[in-house]
């Protein structure tokens, strides 16, 4: 893109990145073949160095940012001029923005061009039509392999680096995608640390770079403890919708966008299990598990709402393939104020949900169906909407089986059919609290956990199908027709 915007005869570009190194690279390599007559000459410029060509002493007199544009100015012959974190000068100084159009003008078609790079967007309204932006991307799949070949000979002893081939790197690289090239570096050196061997195995500790940066972000979450398939009990509509769509979602390479799974919306009674199908998408998926807080970014401590959102959703591309969770979506992003903050974050997310990068599935979550505006929920936006109601029968038992035997209980002797007799109307959640009871209450008479412990825990126990019958009948009859049931069979 750099070469082809001096290609075009722009004399003035601005790259929005962190990542000065790369930036000097892609400059260099820009300065070998931009002209059949030869290599062209770049000069750094920075506050603490002045400007400088191939490492050179600085320029006398180009310490300021005003004799730096001097220089160029007065420079004969093509160069490239690499300006660094140079928005401060253009916010400060009226003068120094006079004389970078001045600067446009004498390096118009003379082979001279201005490179500003800083990791903030500052453009002054006098020069923006006379500079071409871009941001520069964390580097793809591609770079990042290339990079790799490189580097991670360099960190290993002779001995294992015949352990390092194509094969694993192209297992690395997805890992490390949204990291810069110096914290890949860093995630690298994470997981050969103390002499560790690099392999497949290594994938985890560099998801942990990963976490860190997730974390600085303030606004995202790295979510931990997945959970299999086989650990949710019933919902045997969606379990099957997923295995489907995670064939379709690993092809997506060689798919047309179309095919490609974008997500998923899961709504219904509160405790039957929407937050652990989320877990196991992940599990189901193979992908890392992200979520978007939005009480952090209605906060205001991460900048304006809707910038932090857009910030939030394109740092999550750029960490692609993942899985996207939105909890309780209905509570954060919704039309009801068009003119205010939710208002252009929800525009935002309808646009978004149609050309995000395939790399990434999201999951919603919802409570408050209510509140869900038609645009959300219709076809196109998510691949699907799914209904999780109240569990059945078969289903109860299979969630008290999967709670008992998490906890390490022997569940041969126990009499489910006579258990679900008090568990009319449960949510999953309830019965695992009951399960959690029991087990209690067994640990602290110092003995084993019966049939009977978690009868009398459920025949005191009043759900909330009971206590909130009308909220329940009335989420029930609005998802009748506007959503597909997890579960295969109608509810008994």
């Amino acid at each position: 893109m750099i070469r082809e915007t001096f290609e075009s005869g722009r004399p003035i570009t601005y790259i929005r990145s962190a990542e000065e190194q790369r930036v000097e690279r892609a400059l260099d390599d820009v300065s070998l073949r931009l002209f059949a007559s030869g290599p062209v000459p770049v000069w750094t410029w920075s506050f603490t160095e002045g400007l400088r060509k191939n490492g050179q002493l600085a320029e006398p007199g180009t310490q300021s940012a005003r004799g730096a544009l001097d220089f160029v100015a007065a420079h004969n012959g093509t160069a490239i001029f690499h300006l660094k974190d140079f928005h401060e000068p253009l916010r400060e100084s009226p003068e120094v923005r006079r004389r970078l159009r001045d600067i446009y003008y004498s390096c118009l078609d003379q082979g001279k061009f201005v490179v500003i790079t800083s990791a903030l967007r500052f453009i002054p309204e006098e020069i923006e039509r006379n500079i071409v932006f871009f941001e520069l991307r964390p580097p793809d799949v591609t770079e990042l392999v290339e990079f790799l070949q490189n580097e991670v000979p360099k960190m290993l002893p002779p001995a294992q680096r015949a352990d390092v081939n194509d094969e694993l790197l192209g297992l690395f690289a997805p890992a490390l995608r949204g990291l810069t090239l110096e914290e890949a570096r860093y995630a690298v050196r994470r997981a050969s640390a103390g002499g560790k061997r690099l392999g497949p195995e290594s994938v985890s500790a560099l998801l942990q770079e990963k976490q860190l940066l997730i974390n600085r972000s303030g606004v995202i979450e790295f979510i931990t403890g997945s959970r299999k398939l086989e650990e949710v009990g019933g919902l045997d509509g969606l379990k099957q919708w997923l295995v489907e769509r995670r064939k379709l979602f690993q092809m997506r390479d060689d798919l047309s966008a179309e095919i490609v799974p974008k997500g998923v919306l899961i709504m219904g009674i509160p405790g039957c299990g929407k937050s652990l199908c989320v877990k196991a998408i992940s599990s189901c998926f193979e992908l890392p598990l992200y979520r978007i807080d939005m009480i952090e970014i209605f906060s205001g401590r991460h900048g304006k709402p809707e910038e932090a959102f857009v910030r939030a959703c394109r740092m999550l591309e750029d960490m692609a393939p993942a899985v996207l969770w939105f909890d309780e979506i209905e509570m954060g992003i919704t039309s009801t104020e068009s003119s205010g903050e939710q208002g252009r974050i929800f525009a935002f997310f309808l646009t978004w949900m149609q050309e995000k990068s395939p790399g990434l599935f999201v999951a919603a979550t919802a409570n408050r169906l209510d509140l869900l505006p038609a645009e959300m929920i219709r076809k196109g936006r998510f691949d699907e909407v799914f209904f999780v109601d109240m569990p059945m029968e078969a289903e109860q038992v299979e969630i008290f089986k999967i709670h008992l035997v998490r906890r390490g209980v022997d569940i041969t002797a126990f009499d489910f059919a006579e258990l679900i007799k008090f568990t009319n109307g449960w949510t999953g959640a309830e019965i695992e609290q009951c399960v959690i009871s029991a087990i209690t209450k067994a640990r602290l008479q110092d003995r084993q956990l019966t049939g009977r412990d978690l009868i009398l825990i459920a025949a005191k126990f009043v759900p909330l199908s009971r206590t909130m019958k009308e909220q329940i009948s009335q989420i029930r009859t609005w998802a009748f027709q506007r959503a597909v049931r997890a579960s295969p069979i109608a509810h008994q």
